[in-house]
């Protein structure tokens, strides 16, 4: 039985899994949808009332019926490599693809479907607060007026970006603090995402993997606003998730029908976890490095565990 890992060539993270799963010899097939139909082969059968489904890459070929489990990393654009790249062409693409996969009985870590509302922020708002999670106030909204109210309410507040950087652009958007006496007009051009600033002490990553938890935290430089910027001579450190925060973040991952998900926390000067973000897809390479967690160990003894979804 195979694992599939659906990623782009230049992958850390997903090789130190591939590693792993070497290392216990699981069949291990890799691909980026953005090599199709190129590089890549598929094949899907619907006839005497059957499916049958192969995919071939690298010199290898999988049969569906053989697809232990999906990993959906962090694939390209599907056909984006293509000699004459199209929409139309990525629409079909991504059609014959994923048609094909969902048609299988493999194990997804993430299933498509469930990922992508787990992306949307707000979402995550509203899964974090219904599953017992501390949230700090938040707004999104276009109307200059309420972005005003909200920050003259809270004092100092955060702006941040719901949805990340434009695909395609090389921009940076830190998480920036902004007073009650900003210019809010700009918030009429787009949708703003607003939020009460938490003073912290340290930025707390906890990932989950299946029912397995591995919480990091880093020590915050002196009115450092955005954990991803700045220089810091600071590293991140094992440290154990306090109950109630580990009974919270299976909750959500139940809710979200998510077999993994890296969650970021600040820790305020009490010692209070805030729920900040829940990447369903997010990084762990760079937390496994400093701290020494088994988490891509983790990952590969999840893809490798048999039965469907």
């Amino acid at each position: 039985m195979t694992v599939l890992i659906l990623t782009s060539k230049e992958d850390v993270t997903a090789d130190m899994v591939v590693t792993r799963l070497h290392e216990t010899a699981v069949p291990v097939m890799r691909l980026d949808p953005a090599d199709l139909p190129d590089d890549t082969v598929l094949s899907a059968h619907y006839t005497h009332g059957d499916f049958e489904g192969l995919l071939s890459a690298n010199g290898r070929v999988v049969s569906m019926r053989g697809l232990r489990s999906v990993w959906v990393r962090r694939p390209g654009e599907p056909a984006a490599h293509a000699a004459e790249p199209s929409a139309w062409l990525t629409a079909e693409t991504r059609q014959a693809l994923f048609g094909m996969l969902y048609s299988a009985s493999a194990r997804w870590m993430n299933h498509p479907r469930d990922a992508d509302r787990a992306r949307l922020k707000p979402w995550q708002l509203r899964a974090a607060h219904l599953s017992g999670l501390a949230v700090p106030p938040t707004v999104v909204t276009t109307f200059p007026r309420l972005a005003r109210q909200f920050a003259e309410e809270y004092g100092e507040v955060v702006v941040k970006s719901a949805s990340g950087p434009p695909p395609g652009e090389p921009l940076e958007l830190p998480t920036t603090l902004i007073g009650p006496d900003s210019d809010f007009s700009g918030v009429a051009a787009g949708p703003a995402l607003l939020q009460r600033y938490v003073p912290k002490r340290a930025d707390v990553r906890l990932t989950c993997v299946g029912s397995r938890v591995f919480a990091a935290r880093k020590t915050a430089e002196p009115h450092q606003i955005d954990g991803r910027y700045g220089d810091t001579e600071h590293t991140w450190q094992p440290v154990a998730a306090p109950d109630r925060i580990r009974r919270s973040v299976h909750d959500y991952l139940a809710r979200a029908q998510l077999a993994y998900a890296a969650f970021d926390f600040a820790e305020d000067e009490d010692g209070f976890w805030w729920f900040l973000e829940c990447n369903q897809s997010g990084q762990f390479g760079f937390v496994e490095l400093e701290t020494g967690q088994p988490i891509s160990e983790a990952v590969a003894q999840w893809l490798s565990q048999p039965g469907g979804r």
